[in-house]
């Protein structure tokens, strides 16, 4: 029998290269296979660090204590004597509404109570000269020298006279309401400071008109930047676990690396209704005086429900619960004679991790899960558990 064609004709150097191409091809393949049927597990070292339960809200900053500072009167502003960012002392003189209108009236009432105060000097001596007509027209009647219509008549005059003074008494005394009144509203075009602090915000100029008829206009808002309250928006699935006195603490956006340490002061306990979710406010007060908090600062606000220092941490996901009391678990660590499973007590749980209070040490090699490994996960790779410090914070408002 024949073969159509010819085997070509590489020669021993050609059939050598396709013999090498074929035994590489092979190795490859069974390193493949060999590496599909061996077992892998996704490990972690166990290290020591720190673990905080925490549930996280946003806040603001605002001052504790601060005043918006009015006028009782209307008016044309007149003097502004501060800017914003001025420190200020209680009692000194802010700003000045034009005190025409109410200098006017002080004059007329003073005016008017003059008038009244001379109409009573006069009803007064009318009255002195009725009380003695009338004695005399009584002696006269004792003597028969006089009649008994004329002793009326004098006692009637005597009345009249009494009761047209004690009518100018209460005049003089409206007037004297009325100026009392019309002097203080001329006092009210002076504005001083009703307390020490720095004026945070001035939303008024000179010049402009003011009118607290209407609405009790304000001209700036003087502010104790010495001592701050963060507003922390808290869930109402969370506010049952924050009580006051807790401990708390917080960043800003501009120094996240800086935390500022506090306790909750007080938590409203009437809540705000934000896209159809109930929001409580958290009050936490915190130490001003080095100026480094600012008015409407955004804070991500941290409040600590447990923490456990210096214990092994690691995945919850590595360990499965045991159900009894919800402390104890098991986990599966990777020794030099194998896998040895083993029950660990759990000291305080994450969202995300575990701080292990005993059953587990630092070095050890723990399984995490069954797979294949990855990169940075397999044979003893280092654990991404900070030593010290939070855990990652999770959304706003929700538990860790």
């Amino acid at each position: 029998m024949k073969f159509p064609g010819k085997w070509p004709a590489w020669g021993w150097r050609g059939w050598g290269v396709v013999v090498m191409l074929l035994a590489a091809a092979g190795w490859w393949g069974w390193r493949q296979w060999s590496a599909a049927a061996q077992p892998g597990y996704v490990t972690q070292t166990v290290a020591v660090g720190t673990l905080e339960k925490v549930v996280t809200a946003l806040g603001s900053v605002q001052p504790k204590d601060y005043v918006d500072v009015g006028t009782q009167v209307s008016g044309q502003l007149r003097e502004l004597h501060v800017q914003i960012g001025d420190t200020v002392q209680k009692g000194q003189l802010l700003a000045e509404v034009d005190p025409t209108v109410y200098a006017t009236r002080v004059a007329a009432d003073k005016a008017s109570l003059r008038d009244l105060q001379a109409q009573r000097a006069r009803q007064a001596s009318v009255l002195q000269l009725a009380e003695v007509q009338k004695k005399r027209t009584r002696e006269l009647l004792a003597l028969s020298a006089a009649s008994q219509d004329a002793v009326d008549m004098a006692d009637a005059a005597a009345a009249q006279a009494r009761a047209t003074l004690e009518s100018l008494d209460a005049q003089i005394d409206k007037a004297q309401s009325t100026l009392a009144g019309d002097e203080a509203n001329l006092g009210y075009t002076k504005i001083y400071a009703p307390m020490d602090g720095v004026v945070v915000s001035q939303p008024v100029f000179k010049g402009q008109t003011v009118n607290s008829a209407q609405q009790a206009p304000t001209l700036m808002r003087v502010a104790n930047l010495d001592v701050m309250t963060v507003n922390a928006q808290v869930a109402e699935a969370d506010v049952p676990q924050l009580k006051p006195g807790m401990p708390v603490y917080f960043t800003t956006l501009g120094h996240a690396e800086r935390r500022y340490q506090s306790r909750i002061r007080q938590i409203l306990p009437t809540p705000e209704k934000v896209n159809d979710v109930v929001l409580f406010t958290v009050l936490i007060d915190i130490d001003n005086r080095a100026r480094e908090l600012m008015t409407s600062m955004t804070t991500q606000t941290f409040f600590v429900l447990g923490r456990a220092e210096n214990l092994p941490i690691v995945p919850l996901s590595a360990l499965r619960p045991l159900g009894e009391g919800g402390k104890l678990y098991g986990a599966r660590v990777l020794t030099e004679n194998g896998i040895e499973r083993r029950k660990v007590k759990v000291a305080l749980s994450s969202r995300t991790e575990a701080a292990i209070a005993s059953g587990l040490a630092a070095g050890e090699t723990l399984i995490v899960s069954d797979g294949r490994p990855r990169a940075g996960k397999a044979g003893g790779g280092k654990s991404n558990n900070p030593s010290a410090g939070a855990r990652p914070p999770g959304p706003p408002g929700g538990p860790m």
